[in-house]
């Protein structure tokens, strides 16, 4: 009878152990294992991470499954992710790392860790702890290392659920994974804005080109935020795009704007074309005029059509103008013997010690015209026998715009050196000397050169 009694509060004792058993929450883990509180399961350590020089003798580390092996530096590792048979009791882990080994890169002398299960230390200062059981070795300088049993993975039974925290749930391999709440659809995110999935939970946030004010996501006027664009900006829902402005083009980058080079995309001029930044302008050859509408070249000037010019003058057409000269240029005591000479009779005795002709003449020149420039040859009309030609500038040279250089014994050639802005005149004296071999005749001769700089430098 009290045999009876004892079995049927055994049975019922048994009964209860089982129904109060239905939730367990494991947080102890086997050596070389940590809990992860977040992830509710054991995680793997890193032990060439944490531990100082683990690896002596120039081997290597390689992390494992609870441990970490020292190999030689040319062993290769490759991994096998085909599951044991069986899985390796936490109480076995040491004595399981038995067979470990790799193979130097001769070929010969391969380093096995057999032998030294029982201390769990490998050459090198390394600990294998038990999921080295799944690494064999090779003849070909590689080890192969299969996955033992997910260390973090409890043996499934129906009757055993586990605790996950918020935001996880139980797998089918009673571990706890991340729920993703915005796959399953159980987030509450607004329309407007996008769900992305973290650990445990999920965010809402606005969609690129947006940004959240209040509860709404609204537009972000990027063209009121400078300098996204080079010239112009155009905001658009969500984004924005760059334009340039006449003349100019978006770069490969489309923010930037280039010059664009009419003058070789679509020359519109007649005759010359010059590219300026973001428009051209046109000119034209000599003894052209520009028309009105900026693109052709008419052969005409103020001096042919319409000037105010008195009859006692002559009227000089320059880039861009004209003037007015006398017709008569000549000073006392210089008299015009033909256009635009003058010359100081012999018979006179204050011509002695003056110039015996004095030549005008009148020349223009574009502004900002590049130098040294070649721009105006004199040459003596008359040569005589015996005699020497020397030239110089007398005067309105003050500044030294202006050098004169001999290119024969009867001419020499007046080159710009300093670049001149216009509108401005210059009048230049160019003289030249001449005297006989002996000495016994000396005379002199002057071109006054007017150099009309025009506006502009086209």
């Amino acid at each position: 009878m009290l045999k009876a009694l004892f079995l049927t509060m055994l049975t019922l004792a048994l009964v209860k152990s089982q129904d109060t058993e239905e939730t367990i929450t494991y947080t102890q883990c086997t050596d070389g294992y940590e809990w992860d509180p977040v992830r509710q399961q054991c995680k793997d350590i890193d032990e060439c991470d944490i531990v100082p020089d683990a690896c002596k003798g120039g081997m290597k580390c390689v992390n494992h499954y609870g441990g970490y092996l020292c190999l030689p530096k040319t062993a290769q590792i490759i991994v096998n992710n085909e599951q044991p048979q069986q899985e390796t009791p936490a109480a076995e882990g040491v004595g399981a790392a038995a067979n470990a080994a790799a193979t130097s890169s001769t070929g010969t002398g391969g380093v096995a860790a057999s032998g030294m299960a029982a201390s769990g230390v490998v050459p090198g200062g390394g600990f294998v702890a038990s999921a080295a059981a799944g690494v064999q070795t090779g003849r070909n300088n590689f080890v192969t290392r299969r996955n033992p049993a997910d260390p973090q993975r409890i043996p499934a039974n129906p009757s055993h659920r586990i605790q996950c925290a918020t935001g996880y749930e139980q797998s089918e391999h009673n571990v706890c994974q991340d729920i993703d709440e915005c796959t399953a659809g159980t987030h509450n995110c607004r329309a407007d804005q996008v769900c992305i999935n973290l650990r445990g939970s999920f965010a809402c946030q606005c969609p690129p080109g947006y940004q959240k004010r209040g509860e709404q996501c609204v537009d972000i006027d990027e063209c009121a935020i400078p300098p996204y664009c080079h010239q112009r900006c155009v905001n658009t829902p969500g984004s924005f795009y760059c334009q340039c402005n006449p003349g100019f083009q978006l770069a490969a980058n489309n923010y930037t704007c280039v010059d664009i080079n009419e003058c070789d995309a679509s020359n519109q001029c007649a005759q010359q074309c010059y590219n300026i930044l973001g428009s051209f302008i046109c000119q034209c050859n000599q003894g052209y005029e520009l028309s009105s509408d900026r693109l052709n070249c008419e052969d005409i000037n103020e001096c042919e059509t319409t000037n105010e010019c008195r009859e006692d003058e002559m009227c000089w057409n320059y880039h861009g103008g004209f003037r007015c000269y006398p017709r008569n240029p000549c000073q006392d005591p210089y008299v015009l013997t033909s256009e635009n000479r003058c010359v100081c009779p012999v018979s006179n005795a204050m011509c002695r010690e003056l110039p015996q002709s004095i030549v005008y003449k009148y020349m223009s020149i574009r502004s900002d015209r590049s130098v040294p420039s070649d721009i105006f040859q004199i040459q003596a009309t008359t040569i005589y026998a015996n005699t020497i030609n020397t030239f110089r500038i007398k005067s309105g040279n003050e500044n030294g715009e202006f050098y004169l250089r001999q290119t024969s014994p009867v001419s020499a050639m007046l080159v710009l050196v300093k670049s001149l802005s216009g509108p401005r005149e210059y009048i230049v004296d160019l003289e030249m000397l001449t005297v006989n071999s002996i000495g016994t005749f000396r005379t002199s001769s002057v071109l006054r050169l007017t150099i009309i700089v025009g506006p502009f430098s086209f």
